[in-house]
């Protein structure tokens, strides 16, 4: 998939990691970024094209997928953190809410956005993830839930859009800051480091014709990156 010349979605666009997701696209040379958020006017950026969406009305993205059709590259990074709902106590409405957005939003736009990405030679579909799509958190289960949920989304599309040539990606990210991205950096990973419980790898075997696979030959189950800052 080459960055350079594309037209791309980005969700959640006018801050944080969403806004360094389009600055980046540019960097690359994307020809085209339209800007998904609930309320074009506060994009900021001059060189992107403010695309209303909101992720959980169904009737909002099949109008962007109608305005927006000749994408090449769907980055699904609209999210909230919904830290609202503790593990054994306090009202279930700010998890069912991380799942409407996070994991529901994230299918919905998927659905809407594939047949143009078929139709325009199969693309690029990247799911914004996180650390806490490995490991359950008791702190914040509601988010953690709905981010290990949508990792689970993303392998199935994966495998669901594999025929019509589409590259399925889950970005796995770690801390970030919500004006700015600084200083990260990628790597290829198959499971994260947690410093309050020892890491239990997968065992794994190898050939020359194949990649690293888990156990029972399955292959692992998307093309994830870690981002980690500082490093």
């Amino acid at each position: 998939m080459d960055i350079k010349g594309s037209v791309a979605l980005v969700t959640g666009t006018n801050r944080g990691i969403g806004r360094a997701f389009a600055r980046a696209l540019l960097e690359h040379g994307t020809a085209k970024i339209y800007a998904g958020v609930r309320d074009p006017p506060t994009v900021a950026d001059q060189d992107v094209t403010p695309l209303r969406l909101d992720v959980t009305k169904p009737e909002k993205i099949a109008e962007a997928a109608a305005v927006a059709g000749d994408v090449t590259i769907v980055i699904n990074n609209a999210g909230i953190a919904s830290t609202g709902t503790g593990l054994l106590e306090g009202a279930f409405d700010g998890a069912r809410r991380a799942m409407e957005v996070n994991y529901f939003g994230t299918w919905a736009v998927s659905r809407a956005f594939a047949p143009i990405l078929a139709r325009n030679g199969g693309g690029a579909l990247v799911n914004l993830l996180s650390l806490a799509s490995w490991v359950g958190q008791p702190l914040f289960p509601g988010y953690a839930s709905a981010k290990a949920a949508q990792w689970s989304l993303t392998d199935a599309l994966r495998q669901g859009l594999r025929e019509q040539g589409t590259l399925v990606i889950g970005v796995h990210a770690g801390l970030w800051t919500p004006t700015s991205v600084p200083g990260w950096t990628r790597q290829r990973s198959a499971r994260p480091t947690w410093p309050s419980r020892p890491s239990r790898p997968w065992p794994t075997t190898k050939s020359k014709s194949s990649p690293t696979r888990r156990p029972g030959g399955s292959r692992p189950p998307c093309r994830s990156l870690s981002t980690v800052p500082g490093q």
